[in-house]
Formats: structure tokens, C-alpha cells, sequence
């Protein structure tokens, strides 16, 4: 008759929905990690800026931060505002 099922495989694959395949810093693929962190996905997330375009969060934050005056998108040079 009918085989009885002892035990089952389960297969998952995640991904950020971003315009992009890279972020635009450090130029690593969105699925994997920025160059600081070991693993990627809650660890190393994706942060949008108000312009819609994302990055690494670290790399975003390194970028901000080495702004000597107001912080501009590395993409579309509009002023960098976290997208809220």
C-alpha cells in the first residue's frame, strides 16, 4: 500500500529585496556580508536610505561617518537621510 515517510529534508534560501544585487560600498553581494562581518543576515542587514538605495549597514555607517561635512548617498550624491 502506502510507504510511511520517516523523515523529510527541509530547504530554505532567503534574500534581500533590494533594487541591487551589490551594495554600493563595499561592492559584496547583498546575500553574503559586508568585508567586517563572518555571516551574513541579521548580523549584517541592509539599511535604505530616503533615495531607496541600500547598503550594508556598516558600510553605510563607516561612509557617514568619514563625512567631513553633510553626508551624501555614494550613489546618487542626494543627502543622506535613513530612510525612516
Amino acid at each position: 500500500m502506502f510507504g510511511v515517510q520517516k523523515e523529510w529534508h527541509a530547504v530554505a534560501s532567503w534574500t534581500w529585496n533590494a533594487q541591487d544585487e551589490t551594495c554600493g560600498i563595499c561592492r559584496m553581494a547583498f546575500d553574503g556580508c559586508c568585508p567586517d562581518c563572518k555571516l551574513p543576515g541579521d548580523d549584517c542587514p541592509l539599511i535604505w536610505g530616503a533615495c531607496n538605495h541600500a547598503f550594508h549597514l556598516h558600510c553605510i555607517l563607516k561612509w557617514v561617518n568619514s563625512q567631513t561635512s553633510q553626508a551624501h548617498c555614494p550613489m546618487c550624491r542626494r543627502e543622506w537621510q535613513f530612510k525612516g
